[in-house]
């Protein structure tokens, strides 16, 4: 009886064995996106992760040159995956809505620290230990950031920022401080509660008649409700008072775009706002 059995044993190893044997070999390979680039500031005294995406079809060697997005709150677990997804899709050529582009995601270390100027609220002074120094990242962004992807990429005059949240502070303060630093600024769900709103009582180059650069703004917002605030503010409501105070600049130059996606909250509202603004910030194209 044990022979039989035996003679089953072996059967079964020797077919599991070639089997195994007979497997087609594995033909895979990285799914490579971008690459992970690390500069160092002098100005923040400390190492910043860049996520960088390079659009299909660039050569170092070319004569062709690109619009760059810098995205805030790039880091590969935040928002610079689906961000180059929507730069990829809509720069296709059977869609071209927007040129092809250089996506510049730049890695969180402290966001309050960096996204935040200083607060006269004594509650959040407590509660945000860190922050208040947006000043010097905006300093990083000029006078590091910037002029290294210029250095080191093929990069045209088209400068996009993309903030959400805090980082759509961040990019008002810029919009308002500094709106020489970008062309385009795609700003969604800002914390304009930030300071008792201080940005929105802000007096800006650009709302005078001589400020003559062309800049294209989207703010975007979701159904957000109250902000997380010692006085108390409602989100949407600041996102609506930034953009009447913006249309009623004196300037020719400045564009102000303004739309409210009530199917969507905080958490959100980041991929369907962008989305968006591609659709109206760029121009319809026709070349194909």
């Amino acid at each position: 009886m044990m022979k039989p059995i035996l003679i089953l044993i072996v059967l079964f190893f020797t077919t599991a064995s070639n089997s195994q044997n007979n497997k087609p070999k594995e033909n895979s390979k990285p799914f490579v996106l971008g690459s992970i680039e690390e500069i160092h500031s002098k100005i923040l005294s400390e190492k910043r992760i860049l996520n960088i995406y390079l659009p299909e079809g660039y050569q170092q060697n070319d004569t062709i040159t690109y619009p760059v997005i810098y995205l805030l709150d790039g880091s590969t677990d935040e928002d610079f995956i689906h961000v180059v997804g929507l730069f990829q899709f809509n720069s296709f050529s059977w869609i071209n809505r927007v040129p092809k582009s250089i996506v510049v995601g730049i890695a969180n270390v402290d966001r309050k620290r960096d996204f935040t100027y200083q607060t006269t609220i004594e509650a959040d002074q407590k509660r945000y230990a860190t922050a208040g120094k947006s000043a010097n990242f905006i300093s990083f962004l000029e006078k590091e950031l910037q002029p290294y992807i210029e250095r080191k990429y093929k990069t045209n005059d088209s400068k996009t920022i993309i903030g959400q949240s805090l980082g759509g502070l961040l990019a008002t303060e810029i919009l308002l401080q500094k709106p020489n630093l970008f062309n385009k600024y795609i700003i969604i769900s800002p914390s304009l509660w930030w300071d008792n709103g201080s940005l929105l009582r802000h007096n800006s180059v650009i709302y005078q008649e001589n400020f003559n650069k062309k800049i294209d703004i989207y703010i975007g917002v979701g159904k957000e409700g109250l902000a997380p605030s010692e006085i108390s503010h409602v989100m949407e409501v600041d996102a609506n008072l930034l953009t009447e105070k913006l249309k009623s600049t004196k300037s020719k130059t400045i564009t102000v775009n303004f739309d409210y996606l009530p199917q969507e909250d905080h958490a959100t509202i980041t991929h369907q706002a962008i989305f968006n603004a591609l659709r109206i910030l760029y121009p319809m194209r026709t070349e194909k």
